[in-house]
């Protein structure tokens, strides 16, 4: 077939706009969380706007030297981690559906970086980052407005550029069970490390030499991450000739990124296709394998747990967020008592985050759950079994953190009442999220990209997490009220009614989730298979 003419970008665009309506026809579940993401990105773009305008209306050129490079960088890089550690990355345009187009790679890459640009995410950056145009304004005029007009809108196009281009690279790399372990690995410290370093951040900033961070907030500007966002302050500065060299900065940033993901672009189109297969071996057998599963009862039961537990240790994605989990579990409680000495609510807060990798449980298998639903297993076995796999990996982890919490602090007396509390918020983090598994599960996109999301599962996702760790921490906060009202008392009662009370909260959840997934087996199924 002779390629005639380019089709340009507008095809592309109109495409994904018509994939964004038809996935929300038909389905008010995923309507409902659409308009709670347009909302939450409303937010995000009257904060930002807000933030970044402040210095223009104080008339503080110092401390808009400091804040729009800085808070340029920031989003840039919220950009490139975001994606891969939280929401995942839209991928109703998966390069590997136009593997058999007649198009050239020059065609798909500007196709597909148009499309990028339609989304929530792409609209609250532009409005958040116009604050910065009004700061100029007040600064430097229109002139200096114009130049932080086109810096902004540069800025915007690193972005998606940035995200698409690292995403698409770690997708072709991840071909390997190996490089696929050691990413996770890698993702998973770097989402550990977020609370670290924002207690780290904070504690700097009250103690900060200003004068050094707008010398550090200088030498930003004159990078990639801050120079299309310091156009216009040069420019109010009375240094208009920097802002050619910054946006040529930039452009060149954004050039480069689009050439390396053009780069990955072909191997990320040949889909699965690619991979071989590879038997089984005594290797893949896991420490619960060996020490755990053969001791479980030969029943439905048993044997569910059994493949459940192996899953979470070979499936891409659920082990990635085991081992996200395992180091934001030790990180978070562990930094907080060495800064402070005493971890407080944090140890309900891990409780709560152990429960959200079971948020979309039935997403993971996909159209597989349909062996399930054919064989008929009660809702009830499905449910526990699925929650006691969950809990193998997660309860040891419960008791390195409470024994880390205790020693750390100079108490290992609070070391069982500690473990009460995590066993408590977690039981209540199942008891919130097992139903909403049921309720409010999308279906994961079939991309090789393993930070795929379909179109719309960034938000869902986002509120299941938010909604789930608020709850937690609301209904397991009386526990913390109790323990610091009975002080010493709490040391001895706190583990069995930290068990207790987690156990009814799980009793609870798993009874309804149970109950609505017998009602709603063929519904959950269609929700979880991709649609072709």
């Amino acid at each position: 077939m002779v390629v005639t003419g380019s089709p340009g970008t507008l095809p592309f665009v109109r495409l994904k706009l018509r994939l964004i309506a038809n996935g929300l026809r038909g389905r008010p579940a995923r309507v409902a969380m659409f308009v709670v993401g347009v909302l939450l990105s409303g937010f995000f773009a009257i904060c930002g706007y807000a933030i970044f305008a402040i210095p223009g209306l104080a008339d503080d050129a110092h401390a808009a030297g400091i804040l729009l490079p800085l808070g340029g960088a920031v989003i840039v890089l919220g950009w490139l981690f975001l994606p891969l550690v939280f929401f995942g990355v839209d991928e109703s345009l998966d390069p590997a559906r136009f593997a058999l187009l007649p198009l050239r790679n020059r065609t798909l890459i500007k196709g597909l970086f148009a499309a990028a640009l339609i989304g929530l995410p792409a609209v609250a950056t532009l409005v958040a980052t116009a604050g910065m145009v009004q700061t100029t304004a007040r600064l430097g005029g229109p002139v200096a407005a114009l130049g932080q007009l086109v810096g902004i809108v540069c800025g915007l196009l690193l972005c998606v550029a940035v995200s698409r281009s690292v995403t698409s690279a770690f997708a072709t790399a991840l071909r390997s069970r190996r490089s696929r372990d050691l990413a996770a690995i890698a993702l998973a410290l770097l989402a550990a490390a977020i609370g670290p370093l924002q207690l780290a951040a904070l504690a700097s900033a009250e103690r900060a030499n200003w004068d050094t961070v707008a010398t550090v907030a200088d030498v930003i500007g004159w990078t990639p991450l801050g120079s299309p966002y310091t156009i216009g302050l040069d420019i109010a500065a009375g240094h208009a000739w920097t802002a050619p060299l910054k946006l040529v900065i930039t452009l060149a940033a954004i050039g480069g990124l689009l050439w390396w993901w053009s780069t990955t672009l072909e191997n990320a189109m040949l889909g699965t296709a690619a991979e071989g297969g590879r038997r089984a071996t005594s290797t893949d057998r896991t420490p619960v394998d060996l020490l755990l599963l053969r001791r479980l009862p030969q029943t439905r039961f048993g044997a569910l747990v059994s493949r459940e537990v192996r899953y979470w240790w070979r499936e891409t994605r659920r082990r990635a967020s085991l081992i996200t989990f395992s180091m934001a579990g030790l990180f978070l409680p562990v930094s907080l008592t060495i800064s402070s000495g005493s971890p407080g609510s944090m140890v309900i807060f891990v409780g709560g985050l152990a429960a959200l990798a079971l948020a979309n449980q039935f997403g993971f298998d996909g159209s597989a759950y349909a062996a399930n639903v054919t064989a008929g297993v009660p809702g009830r076995v499905e449910i526990n079994s699925r929650a006691t796999a969950h809990a193998i990996y997660t309860i040891p982890l419960f008791v390195v953190v409470a024994v880390l919490v205790g020693v750390l602090s100079g108490d290992p007396a609070r070391i069982p009442s500690a473990f009460g509390l995590l066993i408590a918020a977690y039981g209540v983090g199942l008891g919130l999220v097992l139903p909403a598994s049921v309720r409010a599960a999308y279906a994961f996109p079939q991309s090789t990209n393993p930070f795929a999301m379909s179109s719309g599962g960034g938000p869902a996702k986002g509120l299941l997490a938010f909604g789930v760790l608020f709850g937690s921490v609301v209904v397991s906060l009386p526990l913390q009220i109790v323990a610091l009202l009975l002080g010493d008392v709490w040391l001895w009662i706190g583990l069995p009614v930290g068990i207790a009370y987690g156990a009814a909260a799980y009793l609870i959840g798993s009874g309804v989730a149970a109950d609505l997934l017998d009602k709603r087996m063929p519904e959950l199924l269609a929700a979880v298979s991709p649609q072709r």
